[in-house]
């Protein structure tokens, strides 16, 4: 059986990682939901709250498409500027340098990967920037067996927030053994 092909920019931006020495990258298994996920929706805008080097930022380019626009933040200056050299020669990619709040004038999003600010600081603000219908993914959290979900012996309140949103359809999918990632639509207005 044959490797899967990984996106050249995606390469590239694992590159700038290890030359980084950035160790927090997207996983494969959740690049190709992030390529899912901006594939959903063609003409739309998709966000993505802590860039990193980029890894993410590709996969989710990699699903892009023509009439989509992708923008990125991230608060490190050094790697945001690297990360933004992997797209230059895409004028639909946009990457920001600062907090993720900076996101907000480009919202609604129908598609947001919040991997960065906003997740844990303020998940009221994240359910609100996106658009009816729009797809949330959140990644790095750790499998529960229960309900409501535990980690570390305690609830996860975080996690529960997004699994029991009521503007949010959501599901919590296994990305690995060890790992799994919170994928939410948000429902039409009521």
């Amino acid at each position: 059986m044959s490797e899967r092909v990984v996106p050249a920019r995606v390469l590239a931006a694992e590159r700038i990682a290890v030359e980084a020495g950035f160790t927090k990258s997207c996983i494969r298994e959740v690049g190709r939901l992030l390529r899912t996920a901006a594939a959903a929706k063609p003409g739309g805008i998709v966000a993505e709250s802590g860039t990193g080097s980029g890894v993410g930022t590709a996969w989710l380019h990699s699903g892009l498409g023509e009439g989509a626009r992708l923008v990125t933040v991230e608060r490190d200056e050094e790697l945001a500027r690297r990360a933004a050299g992997v797209f230059a020669d895409d004028s639909r990619v946009s990457v920001l340098t600062g907090d993720w709040r900076l996101l907000e004038r480009h919202a609604p999003f129908d598609v947001f990967f919040c991997d960065g600010g906003g997740k844990r600081d303020d998940p009221h603000r994240v359910v609100e920037l996106l658009a009816p219908g729009g797809i949330l993914v959140l990644d790095d959290f750790t499998p529960s067996a229960e309900w409501p979900p535990r980690f570390e012996g305690a609830v996860d309140e975080l996690r529960l927030f997004y699994l029991t949103h009521p503007d949010l359809d959501a599901t919590e999918v296994l990305t690995t053994p060890t790992g799994s990632a919170v994928v939410a639509a948000r429902r039409a207005s009521r």
